[in-house]
């Protein structure tokens, strides 16, 4: 193929990629809309973009040059070269950035105040997440290169289930776990409120948009149009299904369940999804189904941790599984195209979840002592909607017409 026009295909391709994976935010933001309450869902679709947009600042001015040493202070004319590949494929990688504060998001919701979670998400997105990122996916401080004299073989992370979702699940955690409880979730006498979703619609169309956009997270992360794999596209869609299916069986055909079990899949999938066999990819997701349904259970009512959407065990949870189902649905044995160790797998996705959870901790902790988290006990009865943005989701009246 002629030099110029490869140069052009791959920016193309990576920008698609790019545009597929900024569309997945529109489901973050209608996924956690459809699971708060009405009083909460401006909050979350507010929250999602202004989020996005301080990553994107945080990334192009930082991030980027924290995991792979590039940066942008050079005229036009120098980054337009290679049809402004470089470019692009910024674009690419901040959209995997920014799902970090996207998922946090999630946990954190209903309670948690605007402005401490934007410093959140400048600091998360422009250090912590990019410093672990370089070191999987750009040979960083030599990690990689230890690994593989130590077992043979690389921590293999193909489109981010540890590096993406369990280091955003697990700095999910942190958060989640500092601010607290919502008001009246679990209450003295030991019983429970049920916050049941305030739109089973706009969670499907959520789970949806999310689903689609992760064929682009997914096979785009080939980052070059000569590296593309259906391979990846049709293991992304067996782990779906088989997430799907599990999640709806373990969850008694719950519909929440029904719609976060494909994205419990995706999630774990990640990874491997340029080595496995597809079933070994429909085993994955459907385990990682599960997964999400008996911890999000024990989360919520075992053990009484407030995590609205689950942000823990459907990224974090399911992002550490994947990065393990890697190391076993790889190898050749099991009909995967081989060079992974187990071993490797296991050490770079402890190290993901350490960092992830150490940074969520010492992040929130910060704000947390410095300016506090939550909304008052007024605002969070009122909500955020009112309390933050001043007007609610449908408002009752027209007043004044």
């Amino acid at each position: 193929m002629d030099s110029s026009i490869k140069q052009g295909a791959d920016a193309l391709f990576i920008l698609l990629g790019a545009i597929m994976v900024l569309a997945m935010h529109a489901g973050f933001a209608f996924l956690e809309l459809g699971t708060v309450r009405r009083k909460n869902q401006v909050n979350a679709l507010v929250k999602i973009l202004v989020d996005f947009s301080v990553s994107t600042l945080a990334y192009f001015f930082v991030g980027y040059s924290v995991a792979y040493g590039v940066n942008f202070f050079s005229g036009a004319e120098v980054l337009a070269a290679k049809n402004g590949y470089e470019l692009v494929k910024f674009f690419f990688l901040l959209t995997f950035a920014a799902a970090i504060p996207a998922i946090v998001s999630g946990g954190i919701a209903e309670r948690a105040r605007f402005g401490p979670q934007l410093i959140a998400t400048a600091v998360l997105v422009g250090f912590f997440y990019p410093m672990f990122e370089g070191v999987a996916w750009n040979q960083l401080l030599g990690f990689q290169a230890w690994l593989k004299a130590f077992t043979g073989a690389e921590f293999h992370d193909f489109a981010g289930s540890v590096v993406v979702h369990a280091v955003g699940g697990w700095i999910g955690l942190a958060a989640v776990l500092l601010l607290g409880a919502r008001s009246n979730r679990y209450r003295r006498d030991g019983a429970m409120s049920a916050h049941p979703p305030s739109s089973i619609p706009f969670l499907a169309l959520g789970a949806w948009i999310l689903a689609v956009g992760w064929f682009g997270f997914n096979v785009m992360s080939a980052q070059t149009l000569d590296k593309i794999s259906g391979l990846v596209a049709v293991n992304s869609l067996m782990a779906m299904v088989g997430g799907t299916l599990a999640a709806t069986l373990m969850g008694r055909n719950d519909p929440g369940f029904a719609y976060n079990g494909p994205l419990a899949g995706l999630v774990a999938v990640c990874a491997g999804s340029d080595l496995m066999h597809p079933l070994g990819a429909a085993v994955t997701g459907a385990v990682a189904g599960v997964l999400f349904v008996k911890f999000f259970t024990w989360t919520q009512n075992k053990w009484r941790i407030d995590d609205v959407l689950g942000v823990w065990p459907l990224h974090g949870l399911c992002g550490a599984w994947g990065g393990l189902a890697c190391g076993i649905f790889g190898q050749t044995a099991l009909g995967g195209i081989g060079g992974v160790s187990f071993l490797a797998q296991l050490l770079g996705t402890v190290l993901g979840v350490a960092w992830a959870f150490v940074g969520g901790l010492v992040v929130y902790g910060l704000l947390k002592q410095l300016i506090g988290l939550r909304l008052s006990q007024e605002e969070e009865f009122e909500g955020a909607d009112l309390a933050i943005h001043k007007i609610s989701a449908s408002p009752e009246n027209e007043g004044g017409w």
